[in-house]
């Protein structure tokens, strides 16, 4: 179906799911995993972070046919304390595995308190949000990080780095919505970036530097050899915050489990740059769980963070804006209209869905 802008189409999500699902499992992903992995592609789009949704699938759809990721890993734990543990995800969908090692976070949480999972031997894994909502369901405070391919300059550097290294943790309230926090440590995600070249559109200044390390306003220069910049973009921004929050990041999924961190991140897109050498294992996650029992009475907790919430709506306004959001606003927002009026997505992505329907004879 067609919305009203003739640069999109709209697609009910349990469309865009069934044929997800369905492409995983034409490479011989197991159904329960397809099904999984669609999922947490299906939430992205819902909650308005259209980069990392069915956008992305072609390029699952890429390594997967060249072999890049195993369908079929055996993931497996292999470090652990009552409240911690190391995941090994056998180069498998990081759809798949960050879920899985996520679920052994909260079981932990649940057992004594907190739970903490670093995860090596993975892939992309989505949005970083996906997986403290799965916390919320459960009624924990979750936390999610990942390290990724390096698209990212250092402060001051001229070249790419770190990735754009996501941190989410989310907090349940009692009658308001929860605060969901999920944000690159990168000026903005590679995705925006991508985005705005389907659209043929300039992006902010601050969010890239080219090939030269001149700051940028052409995504294409970004795409040509350049970098992103970090959250804070420069120095007198607080550049230097992003960079640090990017590096910790970096330690907690990586160093920490044995994955590949910094510049040696395996690509996930078939035009990025294979890095010479490997320092680890695939890309690294970071997965949280807390009990709120654990350390207040619960109820006492979210009648607090409904009455920050309170606090902060009641803020007054910038001039000209619309005043105070809390985070995880805008998502909750898109996911309650998009989940009634369906996914719009650009016709790139949409010409990108077809091309997988043509090669695998899944209807689109």
């Amino acid at each position: 179906m067609s919305g009203s802008d003739p640069s999109y189409l709209v697609f009910p999500v349990e469309r865009l799911m069934e044929f997800s699902q369905r492409t995983f499992e034409h490479f011989g992903v197991p159904q329960a995993d397809a099904r999984l992995a669609a999922e947490v592609l299906a939430r992205s789009d819902l909650r308005g972070i259209d980069s990392h949704g069915v956008a992305r699938l072609h390029t699952y759809f890429d390594m997967l046919q060249l072999g890049r990721i195993n369908p079929r890993p055996h993931i497996k734990i292999i470090r652990q304390s009552p409240s911690t543990a190391t995941v090994d995800g056998d180069n498998g969908l990081g759809l798949v595995v960050g879920p899985r090692a996520n679920e052994i976070a909260m079981d932990k949480a649940a057992q004594v308190g907190t739970g903490w999972v670093s995860v090596c031997n993975s892939n992309h894994f989505g949005i970083a949000g996906y997986y403290v909502l799965e916390a919320l369901r459960r009624d924990l405070i979750g936390w999610a990080m990942t390290n990724s391919t390096k698209l990212v300059a250092p402060l001051w550097g001229g070249e790419r780095l770190l990735g754009t290294n996501p941190i989410a943790i989310a907090f349940p309230g009692l009658k308001e919505p929860p605060i969901v926090i999920d944000l690159a440590t990168s000026a903005c995600a590679y995705g925006k970036v991508e985005m705005a070249k389907r659209k043929s559109q300039p992006v902010p200044r601050g969010w890239i530097i080219d090939a030269a390390g001149n700051p940028s306003e052409n995504p294409q220069d970004m795409i040509d050899g350049g970098a992103l910049l970090p959250l804070g973009s420069f120095r007198e921004m607080g550049g230097h915050k992003g960079y640090c929050l990017a590096a910790m990041v970096d330690i907690l999924c990586c160093v920490l489990s044995g994955a590949n961190w910094g510049p040696f991140a395996p690509p996930f897109a078939l035009r990025q740059e294979i890095p010479s050498r490997s320092v680890g294992r695939g890309i690294g996650h970071f997965f949280g769980a807390m009990s709120i029992e654990a350390f207040i009475d619960p109820l006492e907790f979210k009648s607090q963070i409904d009455q920050w919430i309170a606090v902060f709506r009641q803020t007054k306004p910038q001039p000209g804006s619309p005043g105070v959001l809390i985070p995880g606003d805008p998502e909750r927002e898109a996911e309650a209209v998009r989940s009634v009026e369906g996914i719009p997505l650009v016709l790139p992505v949409v010409e990108e869905l077809r091309d997988i329907s043509r090669q695998t004879g899944i209807p689109l």
